[in-house]
């Protein structure tokens, strides 16, 4: 638009501002005037500072990017695969809280044969890294 358009839009739009902010003042009393008087002024303001091209540029922009949106079906298919990804990054974080956790069971007989540490100390040791561990603690005094 030229300087014109934008000039007759600021006008346009103050005049209808103005008349409502008559209207508000008859029929529902001074703080709704000031307050319709205040948006009023928000429309010069606008066209002065060069505001009112930049809100009607955004608005252009979100409309052509709504218009693509909606009409073109590669977005649709990237919008659809957006959607699975975050339904399958739901289901595998469901699924690990469901996983049930392993757990050592003792045989059936209620004796499990005490496994011996690589130290030979005849502590039963729960993993090979862990009783690397406890070894190299008792070498240092620490228990």
């Amino acid at each position: 638009m030229d300087e014109a358009a934008w000039t007759a839009l600021a006008i346009t739009l103050t005049v209808v501002g103005g008349l409502v902010t008559v209207w508000a003042w008859r029929s529902r009393g001074a703080v709704t005037a000031l307050r319709a008087a205040a948006l009023t002024l928000l429309v010069p303001a606008a066209y002065l500072t060069g505001t009112l091209e930049m809100f009607t540029r955004i608005v252009d922009a979100v409309g052509d990017w709504a218009f693509g949106l909606v009409l073109s079906p590669v977005v649709w298919i990237g919008a659809a695969l957006a959607g699975t990804s975050v339904l399958l990054m739901v289901a595998a974080g469901l699924l690990s809280r469901r996983a049930p956790r392993r757990r050592e069971v003792a045989p059936p007989s209620g004796e499990a044969p005490p496994q011996v540490d690589r130290a030979g100390k005849g502590k039963p040791a729960i993993d090979d890294d862990l009783a690397d561990i406890e070894a190299l603690l008792r070498k240092r005094g620490i228990s």
